[in-house]
């Protein structure tokens, strides 16, 4: 696997918030031969796209030498167009699934030269762009499987993100300006000092710690058997706060309003109508919920797979205690097992399933 990514340069990029985006930037990697069936895989809530690898290999069902395998990163994710390398644009204009699936549309169109697509994929925040593509472009893709994601983000949902928001802007003495909504700002936009972004970015670790994984993970201390951590406070410092600390603010409320506001109904010809854009589904839909995770429940999957036309989703919970990290990125070994196996009945060989 080669180490680097590229960029496709989409020029002045309009917002559906009626932002813009000027020498707009997405950043992509792809695997294997373009004449193979092609998937795309795009990344998850501060995910690089390398961290999408682990789920890729000549072992595994994501093959490069069966796929033409292309992993697509966020705007905001640090690769694509974000804050942390377009210091012009203050404050970051509000970003969209919508809009992410639009600029990924293009640049697989465009500058790939894929008409069309086997499947999408992905976890968590790649899971809602996965519901996003196929209602956006429900006839460009055969298969869709998120995993451990949602097609709208619950209001309960919403909520912890408001506590992950809050942790952050507390950093720099600021708060939330409201449930989908950015920064409550006084005048003119600050940025960050060293301090307050070390302050902001521990407490976004912290607070993530108790929704990333199952209550069942932290009482059978997986955290130490699994992962090698020797107590809880050094799972909270070298895991969690290490994560946050590696990750730039401004770029995490990005990704996080966008996470925030999905809503895949909220486009054309849906207008809001849930049930509607469910139907407007067309690829065959393997939708794999975590049994344990706390923010996409599998109650939510099932509603989702519920409204879908007969015969289209098929909904399957991860057997694991990992919760919402069943998913991904690759550290729990009998769910990356699990993943792969279903993902080989689902979408292998790449003429499809009889």
């Amino acid at each position: 696997m080669s180490p680097t990514h590229q960029t496709y340069n989409l020029g002045t990029f309009k917002l559906k918030s009626g932002g813009t985006i000027s020498n707009a930037e997405i950043a992509y990697k792809t695997f294997g031969d373009p004449k193979n069936p092609a998937i795309i895989y795009p990344s998850w809530y501060s995910g690089a796209i390398e961290d999408n690898e682990w789920l890729i290999g000549e072992d595994k069902c994501l093959s490069p030498s069966e796929y033409f395998i292309v992993i697509t990163a966020l705007f905001g994710n640090g690769q694509s167009s974000s804050p942390s390398n377009r210091a012009d644009l203050r404050p970051f204009p509000d970003v969209l699934f919508y809009d992410n699936v639009r600029a990924q549309h293009e640049l697989v169109t465009k500058e790939l030269g894929i008409k069309h697509a086997h499947a999408v994929l992905g976890w968590s925040m790649g899971a809602g762009q996965t519901y996003q593509w196929a209602t956006q472009f429900p006839d460009f893709m055969d298969y869709v499987i998120p995993f451990c994601g949602s097609a709208k983000t619950s209001l309960h949902n919403q909520v912890f993100l408001e506590g992950v928001k809050v942790a952050v802007l507390g950093g720099k003495g600021t708060s939330s300006g409201g449930v989908v909504k950015g920064e409550a700002t006084k005048g003119e936009y600050r940025g960050w000092s060293e301090e307050e972004r070390s302050v902001g970015l521990k407490a976004l670790g912290r607070v993530y710690a108790g929704w990333g994984f199952s209550q069942a993970f932290y009482r059978e201390k997986l955290y130490e058997s699994a992962l090698g951590f020797k107590d809880l406070e050094d799972f909270m410092v070298n895991f969690w706060e290490a994560w946050g600390l590696s990750k730039d603010p401004e770029n995490m409320l990005v990704m996080l309003h966008t996470w925030q506001a999905a809503d895949c109904s909220a486009q054309e010809p849906y207008n809001g109508d849930f049930e509607a854009a469910m139907k407007g589904i067309k690829a065959k839909a393997l939708v794999l919920p975590s049994q344990t995770d706390l923010y996409f429940p599998p109650e939510d999957s099932e509603n989702e797979v519920h409204h879908m036309r007969p015969g289209v989703g098929v909904c399957i919970a991860f057997p694991s205690i990992w919760g919402h990290w069943a998913g991904g990125p690759g550290q729990s070994t009998e769910d990356v097992k699990w993943l792969d196996s279903k993902l080989r009945w689902f979408i292998d060989p790449p003429g499809g399933r009889d």
